[in-house]
């Protein structure tokens, strides 16, 4: 008998039953949970440097990826049972592993502010993206303006009040941002994973642009 880091569904039956639903639904709610869960990522700037005594707070991050990454390795080597595994990631590397790179990655080589924007970014509008999909009766575009609206509002909170970016060129920034994270999520190819290009793509852009244009956060 493989290994297994569950209960074989009992919870997630609990919890897909306490909003109506079964099984089913209590992984769906499960995995959006443990999405969110993803933006605690940011506590990295908020503990202080040596918060962990004889470890940096960025030892610990690379210790916590690498623990996920040994993890994932002995799911598709030794068979370990995890939940919430979706059928088509049996055999691939699972979207968590992805994530977990996405976010290390984002914290360690973008600024703040960037930093803070695709990280909240991912972690919100990705589900919001996958639970708008399961309702088709909604206006037609809503799955297009709805998570951009979002970005817009999360990416003015973060590049305005971490970066103290003006008002104007942190809307632009969330702007383009958003729209490179929504289109990016959308292809779904063999070996792609949106939660790492949600992450990285508009994060990479961003930083580049400041890098170009270092005066941009101080106007407006």
């Amino acid at each position: 008998m493989p290994w297994r880091l569950h209960r074989e569904g009992r919870f997630r039956a609990w919890l897909g039953g306490r909003f109506g639903g079964g099984p089913e639904l209590g992984d769906r709610i499960w995995r959006r949970c443990l999405h969110f869960a993803g933006a605690s990522v940011l506590l990295y700037y908020l503990l202080p440097p040596r918060f962990f005594l004889l470890l940096s707070t960025e030892e610990v991050l690379l210790l916590a990826l690498g623990g996920v990454l040994v993890m994932e390795g002995m799911r598709l080597a030794a068979g370990l049972e995890l939940p919430t595994i979706r059928p088509w990631e049996t055999r691939r590397i699972a979207s968590y592993a992805y994530y977990a790179v996405a976010l290390v990655l984002a914290v360690l080589l973008f600024p703040t502010p960037i930093a803070v924007f695709v990280v909240l970014g991912t972690a919100f509008v990705d589900p919001l993206i996958g639970e708008l999909r399961r309702r088709p009766v909604l206006p037609a575009g809503t799955i297009w303006w709805l998570p951009i609206l979002v970005y817009l509002g999360v990416g003015v909170g973060a590049l305005s009040g971490v970066g103290h970016w003006g008002l104007l060129p942190a809307a632009l920034a969330a702007l383009v941002g958003g729209l490179v994270a929504v289109a990016v999520e959308r292809p779904k190819l063999r070996g792609y994973d949106d939660d790492l290009a949600m992450t990285l793509v508009p994060g990479v852009i961003l930083t580049l642009w400041l890098i170009v244009w270092p005066a941009y956060p101080g106007l407006g």
